[in-house]
């Protein structure tokens, strides 16, 4: 098979569309016959030669992908050869085929196109485990969404509305405030104009916001516990922002709020088997029935990924950049 590798670490020109051997299921695995994959910033930090791979897992970048089920491993029930799927991967999607663990494949849902599905299995697993199984959000309670356009950005408003929550974003243009907007976003924060604290808590009536999902790390982290509500929630899940900043304990105690930080790729698959199945159960239905959508940027050939790590890094996308198998 064909699959994108990285001799060397560096910038977009250091992915190279090569020859590789394929991979070959084992025990609890399917092999998928990728359709298409998704580009995700960790495959840009991997790529720079600082994020590797958990151990055991694909050496090749990508995080999630669609496709058919091409092979089934021992010990694996309820799937099928030629079922369409999206999976949510430790590494291996920027390729051809790869191996998955049965616990982290997903059905195409309802009414989603195989190829715009491979922009599903990540950022709803990131947004349903953070927003949902450890903050709890819950109806008529405010979700503040920093980059609110990016892909886990526009599932986290679409999900948070979907539940009858309010949802606050951050982005930095018009352009992408209003897409948020049309998703569903209520309180709508332009970062390189305004105090998303001061807005927050005006749109809130001094409140503050719930349940935080926060993508920046050590920048927002002071900002983020003055914008919590008592009894809120900080969701740390990036560190685009930097990673250490220090905390005013005293402000997090008075609120009685409650910070947490997680990564998805390194978990257990007991974990990520857990998650997947949530989603199955929480998050497929909305789909199906059209209260949720992928929402996709752009498409680009698998072979030219390079090309799609540039718009990720110029970040002037709304939603998931794809990578489409040629």
């Amino acid at each position: 098979m064909h699959a994108i590798t990285i001799p060397e670490p560096g910038g977009p020109e250091a992915l190279v569309w090569a020859e590789v051997p394929d991979p070959v299921p084992g025990e609890g695995e399917v092999l998928v016959e990728v359709v298409a994959g998704a580009v995700n910033r960790a495959d840009l930090l991997q790529r720079q030669g600082f994020y590797n791979p958990p151990p055991g897992a694909s050496p090749y970048p990508g995080l999630e992908c669609s496709g058919r089920i091409a092979g089934i491993g021992p010990g694996v029930s309820g799937w099928s050869v030629g079922d369409e799927v999206c999976a949510l991967l430790a590494g291996g999607g920027y390729a051809q085929k790869v191996a998955v663990p049965a616990g982290q494949l997903l059905p195409v849902p309802e009414g989603i196109d195989l190829r715009s599905a491979a922009a599903l299995p990540e950022v709803a697993c990131t947004v349903w485990s953070n927003v949902f199984m450890i903050s709890h959000l819950r109806p008529g309670e405010t979700l503040l969404v920093h980059g609110g356009s990016s892909g886990i950005g526009t599932m986290a408003v679409q999900l948070a509305k979907a539940v009858g929550a309010r949802v606050a974003v951050t982005a930095g243009t018009k352009e992408k405030l209003d897409r948020c907007a049309e998703l569903g976003a209520d309180i709508l924060v332009n970062y390189r104009e305004q105090d998303f604290v001061e807005e927050l808590k005006q749109a809130t009536d001094g409140a503050g916001a719930d349940v935080i999902l926060d993508n920046m790390g050590a920048k927002y982290l002071d900002r983020n516990v003055r914008a919590l509500a008592v009894n809120g929630r900080l969701a740390i899940i990036g560190m685009q922002g930097g990673v250490k900043a220090e905390l005013n304990i005293g402000a997090l105690l008075t609120k009685r709020a409650a910070i947490s930080a997680t990564s998805l790729r390194a978990r257990p698959l007991t974990e990520k088997t857990a998650i997947v199945a949530a989603v199955r159960e929480h998050v497929w239905p909305l789909l199906a029935a059209g209260h949720v959508r992928p929402v996709v940027d752009s498409e680009f050939p698998m072979s030219d990924a390079a090309a799609a790590h540039r718009v990720v890094e110029e970040s002037g996308h709304v939603g998931k950049v794809l990578l489409v198998v040629p």
